[in-house]
């Protein structure tokens, strides 16, 4: 157990030079050293300017818990609370540094986490446990599938058996994918080719960068809510809901993003007979590190499956990508393992699975209050 571990919420300085900001910067060195540890690289860690532009998201309140021993921050608690739905909601990410684990400061930090999110009034706390590719072969025989869905996480980590131990339930597995960048110009010449042949001139691409053409943004917001209410809902995290899409609130998000420092590179199909846009796929460039970057959201309404489409518009935006950030080495995704039509596409375009996140689900008593 260590000694004189104390709890205290980290000071949010106005920028990383101002006099105040060493405990910050020492909080996001914890992070970027526990993904060095479960990942054996940096690439998922927020740098120190990604993560303080983080704090102006109006979609979400940022709050931040450190555990110190002698003065030095061994472990952090982003808490992050929704501000526009959800709004019972807690979301955890918890870092230990490694030769600080199994001594208690987890479990501390995570109580007083979840104190804090009680009195902000959330009852429904997610924390999410990060499993490498080779620890899923590791640990193959004890496997702990979750609530809904598919895959599995191995019963013996450490991750696993604390979530377990602090009374957090296994809801949800994402996949989670990596694909080196460029892509082989062979390759997206066939993928090209056989995503064309299927689709049979029925079909027209559209690209933009950080912000949607006019004429396309109610589109985009009807495709949104289309492709939301495609899902099977036995298959999502029960306590996230759909945000329901409009051209303003797609505005919003746009402006967040660039405030953010992040670019956002579309590529959308409009089905040529109806003129309705089908499909669409996104990924996101952060500020502050051009090497890595993240597909989001790929969404082809139901109808029009079957026509290539997946593949046709993700070729076609992780061309647009390279040509517009050369520097782009690598790409990440993370998918429902039951998604067998996006994760074939990816399969075809090069992603490897490097591990799976787990989605964990506590929820906690409501505080009596006087009044009540």
């Amino acid at each position: 157990m260590a000694k004189d571990v104390k709890i205290e919420q980290l000071w949010i300085p106005d920028s990383l030079e101002a006099p105040d900001a060493a405990d910050f910067l020492a909080a996001v060195e914890v992070g970027r050293k526990v993904r060095m540890q479960t990942w054996g690289s940096d690439d998922l860690a927020y740098g120190p300017l990604e993560k303080l532009l983080e704090f102006a998201d109006p979609y979400e309140r940022q709050l931040i818990l450190v555990a110190k021993v002698d003065g030095e921050i061994v472990g952090t608690v982003d808490i992050a609370l929704p501000l526009t739905d959800n709004l019972d909601l807690a979301e955890f990410t918890l870092d230990i540094l490694p030769e600080f684990q199994r001594q208690g400061v987890g479990r501390r930090l995570l109580q007083a986490a979840e104190q804090l999110a009680r009195n902000e009034g959330r009852t429904m706390i997610l924390v999410d446990t990060n499993h490498p590719g080779a620890s899923l072969h590791e640990f193959e025989r004890a496997q702990l599938v979750p609530g809904s869905g598919q895959g599995f996480v191995p019963l013996e980590s450490r991750e696993v058996e604390f979530a377990q131990r602090t009374g957090y339930t296994l809801q949800h597995i994402e996949q989670f994918s990596s694909c080196l960048l460029p892509l082989d110009s062979k390759l997206v010449a066939d993928l090209q080719a056989e995503a064309e042949d299927a689709n049979n001139g029925r079909y027209r691409l559209h690209h933009w960068t950080d912000r949607c053409p006019d004429r396309w943004l109610e589109a985009v917001a009807v495709l949104e809510n289309q492709a939301g209410a495609d899902v099977d809902p036995s298959l999502q995290v029960p306590v996230e809901q759909d945000m329901v899409f409009d051209g303003a609130i797609l505005r919003e998000a746009e402006d967040v993003a660039i405030a953010q420092g992040r670019r956002t590179v579309v590529t959308a199909v409009e089905h040529l007979a109806s003129g309705a846009l089908v499909g669409l796929t996104t990924i996101t460039v952060l500020a502050h590190r051009a090497d890595v970057v993240f597909q989001d959201d790929t969404l082809v309404l139901q109808e029009h499956r079957g026509n290539k489409l997946g593949l046709l518009i993700k070729v076609a935006n992780m061309e647009r990508l390279t040509e517009q950030f050369p520097d782009a080495r690598v790409i990440y995704t993370w998918n429902a393992p039951e998604n067998r039509y996006l994760l074939t596409v990816n399969q075809q375009l090069g992603f490897r699975t490097a591990g799976v996140t787990g989605i964990w689900q506590k929820e906690l008593p409501h505080l009596r209050t006087s009044n009540s």
